[in-house]
C-alpha cells in the first residue's frame, strides 16, 4: 500500500517533487502552500530562472543536466518553460579566463558540451558587449532560463492528472506525530494524515524544521535584481520567446543579465550580505509576494557602474524597477537533503535553487520510492554537519560568506576565514610554535605543513608549479613525506571521526552492515566497508575490536554516524562519537619502532604486536590504545588517547624522539604518501556511485561470512571484470600537477575524470587517481589530462606504486 505524503511547499520544489512521486505510482501526494498557487511568494515567485549547469560538483551538474533536460519538455499553455538560449561567461580578467578553462575541464569531466570563445566569438553572441573588456569566455549550449512558475505549474498539473492534489493557503501549524513518526500536518484549515512529511518549504525552512526540533541551517539572504528601461540595441524579440541572446555571467563583478524582450534583467551580487530574518517578514495573508523587499538603490549603484561598463548601451538606460529577493544559502553551498533521524518519515528537500531543482526533485523520489538515489549525495545530506556548524552564528557567517564568494575564483583548498578557529586538537599549541600553516575541514584546524621544517626543503630540487598546484602548498611538505619514508614524523589524526560501538549486539550490527569479517579475537583491526542494498561504497571504515561487545570505528564523517544510529534496532547496542573526547598521533616511519619502544613495557616487535592489531598499552604514564595502522605505507601506530592527556602525550613522543630526528608532519605529505600506497579516501574517490570491486576495494569483501547488506547485490557482479576501475595515473611530464576533476582523454574522447592527485614525492612522479572504462584501465595505457587547456599526458600503472610488499609496514 502506498503512502500518504504530504509535501510543505508548493515552489518549483515541491511541484517537482509530486510530479516525479506520482510518475513512481505514489499518487497520494497532497502539496500544502501557505500563499496561492503557483506565485505561492516564495524565492521561485521572482527567480530569474537562468541555469548554468557547470559546477565543481559532479552531484550538482548533475542536478542540473536534469533539471534542463525535463523542463525542455515542458509547456505550460503552448508556453515555453525552458528556453535552451545558452549560456556565456565572460572574462574580463586573466585570472577569470584561465578559471573559465578549469570550469570548461569540469563540463568535459561531467559531460556537459561547453567550448571556449575568444573575444570575436563573444561579441558574435552578445553584440552589446565591450570588446575592450572581453577577455573571451565559456559558451554551454544547452543552458538556459526555466520559466519557475510555468515549469512548476506545469509539473503540478501533471501530478495533479495522476491523483495528487495542491491545496493553497494552508498555513502550516504543527507536524503530528506518533511514537518516534510522523503521523500528520496540522494546518489552520485542518489536520493532513501522512506518513511521509516533505518540507520543501524554502527559505521557510528553518521555522517547519523548528516544529520537530530539527535545525535547517540555511540562511535567507536578499539578492538584487533589476530590469532596465527600453533597450533598443536587444532589437525585435517576439514576446512569447522572451529571450533569444544567451543568458551572461560578468562573474568578475558578480554580475548576471538575461533579456526580458526589449529590457534587460540584471541580478547582482556585489552588494554586502542581507540577511533577513523570518519573524520580521510579512506572512503570506499580510503580502501577495513576501520574498520580494524594497530595492535599496545605493547598494546596486557600483552594480549599475560595472554593468555599464561591460555593456556600454546600459549608458543610454535606466534602472525600471528593481527588488530585493530572498534565496537560501547554507554553509558549505549545498542543498539539504535527507529525513529526520529522531522524527521517521519527516524528510527535508531545502535550499535548491531553480537551476537544480528537478535534479534534487528526481533524486528524493528516487531515496523515498527505491530507498537510494543514482546520484551520489553526500555532499547534500542533511546530517553532513557537525554539530558546531549547526549554531546559529556558525549558520549565518558561513552562509553569508558564501553570498559573497558565489562568483570568486576559489582554490579547492582555500578556507574560509571565519569563524575560526573552532576545533583544535590538544595539540594545537605545539602546532602554534613549530609554524603550522592552517587549512580547515569539518571545522577542525588541519596542519598542512610546519614552518620549523623549512631546513628540511634545502637541496630538494622539485619542479616549478603553477600558479593553482602552487598555492596552499609548500616545498616543505616534499620534506616531510621524505622524512617519513626515511625516519619519523608525528601526523595529527585527531580530526577522524572515531565511534564507540558497544554493547550485546555491537558485533551483530557490525556484522550486518560491513563487508568484512569481525568476528575476529579482540585485538584485531579490519578495514571494511559501508554498502547500500545496491552495492554502492557509502563509507570505508576501520573497525577495532577493544572487547568482546566493545569497538573502536575509524570513520568518515557525520554521515557515518548518521546511518549506524538509524541501523541499530537494539536498544542495548550504543552508539557514541568520542572524536571531541580523544585525540590521535599518527606516529609513523622507519624509525616509529625505536622511538616509542623505550617508552612502552610491552614488546612492540612485528612478531608480537602484528599489522592490523590493536593493544591497549601505556606510554609513559599515559594509558592509550595502539593500532598498528598506516595510511602512509610506513612502520608505525596510531595513538589514541583522552584528549586531557594529549598534549602529554605529544610531548613524550616529542622529547623521546629527538635523537631519532623527530619532526611534526602535516596534511599534504601524508596525501601524497597516501596516494603512493593507492590508499583511497572515500568521498572523493569513491562513493555510493560505486561498487567495490571497481574501486578497488574487492579485498575488503568477505562474501564467505554471511549476510550483510549489500551482499545480494555484489552477488551478482563479476569481481574481476568491471565495466570501469578506479586507475592509478602517473604523469609523464614531472613538472606538471593536476588538481583533481579533470576530465581524462583516451584516444582523443573524454573517458572519465580525476579524483585525487598529488606530487609522489618517493616515486618522484605526479600521481593522478582517475575513473576510467576498463579498456583504458590496463597499466601501461597511455591517456590524456586536460588542465586548464592543456592535453597532459600520462600513463596507467599498476598500483600501488610504492612498496607493493608490503615490506616496510610489516617489518
Amino acid at each position: 500500500m502506498q503512502p500518504n505524503v504530504v509535501v510543505i511547499g508548493a515552489g518549483i520544489v515541491g511541484c517537482a517533487l509530486a510530479d516525479e512521486l506520482t510518475e513512481r505510482g505514489w499518487t497520494s501526494v497532497t502539496v500544502l502552500e501557505q500563499g496561492p498557487l503557483f506565485a505561492a511568494g516564495g524565492s521561485s515567485s521572482h527567480a530569474p530562472g537562468l541555469v548554468f549547469q557547470t559546477n565543481p560538483s559532479k552531484t550538482m551538474t548533475a542536478f542540473a543536466a536534469y533539471t534542463v533536460r525535463k523542463y525542455d519538455q515542458l509547456t505550460l499553455d503552448d508556453r515555453w518553460c525552458f528556453r535552451k538560449v545558452g549560456g556565456l561567461e565572460v572574462a574580463t580578467t586573466p585570472q577569470r579566463w584561465t578559471d573559465l578553462h578549469r570550469k570548461h575541464g569540469w563540463a568535459t569531466s561531467w559531460g556537459v558540451a561547453a567550448r571556449l570563445l575568444d573575444a570575436a566569438e563573444c561579441l558574435k553572441l552578445w553584440p552589446m558587449l565591450n570588446p575592450d573588456l572581453v577577455l573571451g569566455g565559456l559558451h554551454v549550449p544547452e543552458d538556459g532560463l526555466a520559466s519557475a512558475l510555468r515549469a512548476g505549474e506545469a509539473q503540478a498539473n501533471r501530478a495533479i492528472a495522476r491523483g495528487a492534489r495542491f491545496l493553497a493557503h494552508h498555513q502550516v501549524l504543527d507536524i503530528l506525530t506518533t511514537g518516534d513518526r510522523v503521523s500528520g500536518v496540522r494546518t489552520d484549515q485542518g489536520d493532513f494524515p501522512a506518513d511521509i512529511v516533505v518540507c520543501a518549504a524554502g527559505f521557510w525552512g528553518p521555522k517547519i524544521g523548528a516544529l520537530v526540533g530539527l535545525t535547517v541551517p540555511l540562511l535567507p539572504l536578499a539578492h538584487q535584481y533589476v530590469r532596465t528601461s527600453t533597450l533598443p540595441e536587444l532589437g525585435t524579440i517576439d514576446p512569447a520567446l522572451e529571450a533569444v541572446r544567451p543568458i551572461l555571467r560578468h562573474q568578475d563583478r558578480d554580475l548576471y543579465f538575461r533579456e526580458h524582450t526589449d529590457h534587460l534583467g540584471i541580478g547582482s551580487y556585489a552588494h554586502r550580505p542581507m540577511p533577513v530574518s523570518l519573524d520580521e517578514l510579512p506572512g503570506a495573508e499580510d503580502s501577495a509576494m513576501p520574498s520580494m523587499l524594497a530595492f535599496t538603490k545605493e547598494d546596486f549603484d557600483p552594480a549599475w557602474a560595472d554593468a555599464t561598463d561591460l555593456l556600454p548601451a546600459l549608458g543610454q538606460s535606466t534602472v525600471d524597477e528593481g527588488f530585493n529577493g530572498i534565496f537560501s544559502f547554507t554553509p558549505d553551498g549545498f542543498p539539504l537533503i535527507g529525513e529526520h533521524r529522531e522524527v521517521k518519515g519527516f524528510w527535508t528537500a531545502e535550499a535548491v535553487w531553480v537551476t537544480h531543482s528537478a535534479g534534487v526533485a528526481r533524486a528524493l523520489a528516487q531515496w523515498l520510492v527505491d530507498g537510494r538515489s543514482e546520484l551520489d549525495l553526500h555532499e547534500c545530506d542533511l546530517h553532513r554537519f557537525e554539530e558546531v556548524q549547526l549554531s546559529p552564528e556558525f549558520v549565518q557567517a558561513r552562509g553569508a560568506q558564501n553570498f559573497v564568494e558565489v562568483y570568486d575564483v576559489l582554490h579547492p583548498l582555500q578556507p574560509m576565514a571565519y569563524p575560526r578557529p573552532m576545533r583544535t586538537s590538544p595539540f594545537y599549541p605545539r602546532q602554534q610554535e613549530l609554524g603550522a600553516y592552517f587549512l580547515e575541514a569539518a571545522a577542525w584546524e588541519r596542519p598542512h605543513w610546519y614552518e620549523a621544517n623549512a631546513h628540511l626543503a634545502e637541496g630538494i630540487e622539485l619542479p616549478e608549479r603553477d600558479d593553482w598546484t602552487a598555492r596552499y602548498w609548500s616545498p616543505i611538505a616534499a620534506a616531510e613525506a621524505r622524512h617519513t619514508r626515511e625516519r619519523v614524523a608525528l601526523y595529527d589524526m585527531t580530526p577522524l571521526k572515531r565511534l564507540e560501538v558497544s554493547g550485546p549486539g555491537a558485533l551483530d550490527l557490525l556484522q550486518r552492515l560491513t563487508t568484512n569479517q569481525l568476528d575476529k579475537k579482540p585485538g584485531a583491526v579490519t578495514y571494511t566497508l559501508l554498502l547500500d542494498h545496491t552495492g554502492g561504497v557509502r563509507s570505508d571504515l576501520t573497525v577495532a575490536r577493544l572487547g568482546p561487545d566493545h569497538f573502536q570505528v575509524g570513520a568518515n564523517g557525520n554521515l557515518d554516524l548518521d546511518w549506524l544510529l538509524r541501523q541499530n534496532t537494539d536498544p542495548a547496542t550504543h552508539i557514541r562519537d568520542i572524536t571531541g573526547g580523544t585525540c590521535c598521533i599518527g606516529l609513523w616511519g622507519p624509525l616509529a619502532r625505536d622511538l616509542l619502544q623505550p617508552l612502552v613495557p610491552e614488546n612492540l616487535a612485528h612478531k608480537a604486536f602484528g599489522y592490523f592489531r590493536a593493544k591497549r598499552i601505556h606510554v609513559g604514564l599515559i594509558p592509550v590504545t595502539a593500532m598498528r595502522l598506516s595510511y602512509v605505507g610506513e612502520l608505525g601506530w596510531e595513538l589514541y588517547t583522552s584528549a586531557e592527556l594529549g598534549l602529554r602525550l605529544w610531548d613524550e613522543l616529542w622529547q623521546a624522539g629527538q635523537q631519532h630526528g623527530v619532526i611534526a608532519a602535516g596534511r599534504s605529505a601524508f596525501n601524497s604518501l597516501r596516494l603512493e600506497k593507492g590508499y583511497r579516501a572515500w568521498g572523493t574517490d569513491m562513493t555510493d556511485e560505486h561498487n567495490p570491486y571497481e574501486s578497488g576495494l574487492g579485498f575488503a569483501v568477505r562474501m564467505d561470512k554471511g549476510e550483510f547488506l549489500g551482499r545480494d547485490a555484489l552477488a551478482k557482479l563479476d569481481p574481476d571484470n568491471p565495466a570501469r576501475r578506479l586507475s592509478c595515473l602517473t604523469l609523464d611530464d614531472r613538472s606538471t600537477n593536476v588538481l583533481g576533476k579533470e576530465p581524462v582523454f583516451h584516444q582523443g574522447k573524454p573517458v572519465g575524470y580525476v579524483t585525487s592527485a598529488a606530487y609522489g614525492y618517493t616515486v618522484d612522479r605526479p600521481i593522478a587517481y582517475a575513473w576510467l572504462p576498463a579498456e583504458a584501465a590496463t597499466p601501461g595505457t597511455a591517456v590524456q589530462i586536460e588542465y586548464f587547456g592543456r592535453k597532459l599526458n600520462a600513463t596507467v600503472a599498476a598500483e600501488p606504486l610504492f612498496d607493493p610488499e608490503m615490506a616496510r609496514i610489516r617489518r
